[in-house]
């Protein structure tokens, strides 16, 4: 009997389907950049400029048909009268045109004194609230979250992304999250985005809420984030810069320390992980020494399903792990300025 030829696993079902996957041969790139050098890209001068649409299109075009048909609903709710009481017979009639005795709350509405407000009453929130934009702001994503519409704000942001193995695992894991991988190398960010459309076309409805940029987040994060908008910030396996004289090179120091507790949310994660024991203590001692961020215990992660990627989801964990090499994870939250 002829042997079967044919491909088998992802290659087959490529085949089957029509969907022709990006080569990573192709996309080959150094595997050191130097983030502090004069390149220069397009950045947005503020968040509020960069249209974030144009990466989630199906998913934009999901929460606008979402939010139309709600409002579709409450209009057809708002115009159908409620049905008036019929008495139901001429007693209940008679009685319902005599004048009602007063009641002891309609006596103690007299009282001049109004009553204690309660501190959690939308009102007295609404009085606490800072007249800060990105705070109105916030709410107003939030607000529509809760009345069925979807969070159109990116939420989790891998810096230094590589092939995008992290962000494919993360997408169905979180389908309402928006999340966004950032690569400086242009190779490599071009692969990511090519990898998501092939996804995409491959399994319709799916990998909708991730996408890839090229930037340099050592100098450009605060362009892309609103203050206290990301929930979820990774830094899988970055670059060590062994030289002591590119240790400024590192991507966690204690500078960016601040402009990564900016645009976290308060409790929200800061995740790293590496296979360079010197380079995991590094960056251990900055964040420990930061007063914004609070070191989790191993027992708390494991019921944390990002945390439980971080070792086999990206590119470079699996290649670690065929090797049998050892890793170093850190994982902070981000804790209120009140509590420092």
């Amino acid at each position: 009997m002829p042997k079967d030829k044919r491909p088998r696993g992802a290659a087959g079902r490529q085949q089957a389907q029509g969907v022709k996957h990006p080569r990573k041969a192709l996309y080959r790139a150094r595997a050191h950049a130097n983030p502090l050098s004069d390149s220069q890209w397009p950045v947005p001068a503020r968040p509020s400029d960069y249209n974030w649409s144009d990466h989630f299109q199906e998913f934009f075009q999901a929460a606008k048909g979402t939010a139309t048909a709600l409002n579709d609903r409450r209009s057809i709710d708002a115009s159908e009268p409620a049905d008036a009481a019929q008495p139901s017979s001429p007693t209940e009639a008679a009685a319902a045109l005599e004048p009602a005795a007063p009641t002891t709350s309609a006596t103690n509405s007299a009282d001049p004194t109004p009553p204690a407000q309660d501190a959690g009453s939308p009102q007295a929130q609404a009085n606490s609230v800072e007249d800060d934009p990105q705070t109105l702001r916030q709410q107003q994503h939030e607000q529509a979250a809760d009345n069925g519409q979807c969070d159109l704000q990116v939420r989790f942001a891998d810096v230094g992304c590589g092939f995008g193995g992290l962000l494919v695992r993360l997408s169905p894991l979180y389908p309402d999250k928006l999340m966004v991988g950032m690569e400086i190398r242009d190779k490599v960010t071009n692969y990511v985005i090519e990898r998501v459309s092939a996804l995409r076309r491959e399994q319709p409805g799916k990998f909708n809420n991730i996408t890839a940029l090229r930037t340099n987040a050592m100098r450009h994060l605060p362009n892309f984030f609103l203050k206290g908008q990301l929930h979820k910030l990774f830094f899988l396996f970055p670059d060590p810069h062994f030289k002591t004289a590119n240790h400024r090179r590192r991507i966690i120091q204690t500078f960016l320390l601040a402009e990564y507790a900016f645009i976290l949310a308060v409790g929200g994660m800061l995740y790293t992980i590496t296979d360079v024991q010197e380079l995991g203590e590094w960056m251990r001692s900055k964040l420990d020494a930061h007063p914004l961020f609070q070191r989790i215990s191993d027992e708390e992660l494991d019921s944390d399903p990002a945390a439980n990627l971080l070792t086999s989801a990206s590119e470079e964990a699996q290649k670690v792990a065929r090797n049998e090499g050892k890793t170093f994870r850190n994982v902070y939250r981000r804790i209120c300025d009140e509590d420092v």
